[in-house]
């Protein structure tokens, strides 16, 4: 994978006709983390820790920043964090392929500076499994 514009990495929500980019992000981050299930015992080599293959939560992650931009995606993104609604999200990550899988928003912050945009950001977590298809 080359070098990427920042720019073409986009969060989409599904929006009952298939799914429509977040308007107005400046900034995105995906993140995946998996949780490790310690089976270290008193036979252990040396005391050297030991994990159990294939355990633990994994999870993914996604935040971003942003300023409103299409009414209809912010109006959807912010109703749907006053649902709490878990809804389809896709992340496209440029030449490498898209994530796509249930996430629930669980932040929704808005600040503004008197001489500038009003700005939002957003956090989303997985509530899923997720699939990857490669571009």
């Amino acid at each position: 994978m080359t070098a990427q514009k920042g720019k073409d990495l986009l969060v989409k929500i599904a929006d009952g006709a298939g799914f429509t980019t977040v308007a107005g992000l400046r900034t995105r981050r995906l993140s995946f983390n998996a949780e490790t299930v310690d089976v270290t015992h008193a036979e252990s080599a040396n005391r050297w820790r030991e994990l159990l293959d294939g355990a633990g939560v994994k999870r993914a992650s996604v935040s971003g920043r942003g300023l409103f931009k299409d009414a209809a995606t912010d109006a959807l993104m912010r109703q749907t964090f006053f649902d709490g609604a878990v809804k389809n999200y896709q992340i496209v990550i440029p030449d490498f392929g898209t994530v796509q899988g249930a996430f629930q928003l669980t932040n929704l912050e808005f600040a503004g500076e008197h001489n500038g945009e009003v700005t939002y950001d957003v956090a989303l977590e997985s509530a899923g499994e997720m699939t990857f298809t490669a571009a």
